[in-house]
């Protein structure tokens, strides 16, 4: 872990604003590290430049008030959402990157517009124990679908 801390993976605002502990166990952590060493200090170091973390672990509760998926991938330490300092042109240059280096389990191009894929931020996960499916997705702003997108669309072939 060269780039990233557990304590910036479990920080969340929400949950310190409601007083919930949104603390993880051996495994989450262990997942948590396992992503930060795959998917995002491998993208950091071909970035350049610093990746923020919006939401990583999440427990239960916290999981629940933001609107999570009962089987998010941030329930068990695998998922992280990120952005850069760069807006939109940057998560969208570091999901390229991720996409490029091929070492992670799923990524969601999160409210990009119809024909745009310049993500608000980006949801990227790694699975420890099992495979990793390389799977990329987009969110289109004011939808509910999570259509699939080539590596060639968002590499730009």
């Amino acid at each position: 872990m060269n780039y990233f801390t557990i304590s910036e993976l479990l920080r969340s605002p929400i949950a310190i604003d409601l007083r919930l502990w949104n603390g993880a166990n051996l495994e989450q952590e262990s997942n948590l590290m396992a992503l930060v060493d795959q998917v995002l200090d491998p993208a950091r170091e071909r970035y350049g430049h610093r990746i923020l973390v919006s939401s990583g672990f999440r427990c239960h509760e916290l999981n629940r008030l933001v609107g999570g998926t009962p089987h998010s991938q941030h329930l068990k330490g695998e998922a992280a959402d990120i952005y850069t300092d760069a807006g939109r042109d940057g998560n969208l240059e570091l999901g390229r990157i991720i996409v490029s280096l091929g070492h992670f389990d799923q990524l969601i191009f999160e409210h990009v517009g119809a024909n745009d894929l310049r993500p608000l931020w980006l949801h990227v996960s790694w699975r420890r124990n099992g495979d990793n499916r390389q799977e990329v997705r987009k969110l289109v702003a004011g939808t509910n679908t999570y259509p699939i997108v080539s590596r060639k669309e968002v590499l730009g072939l």
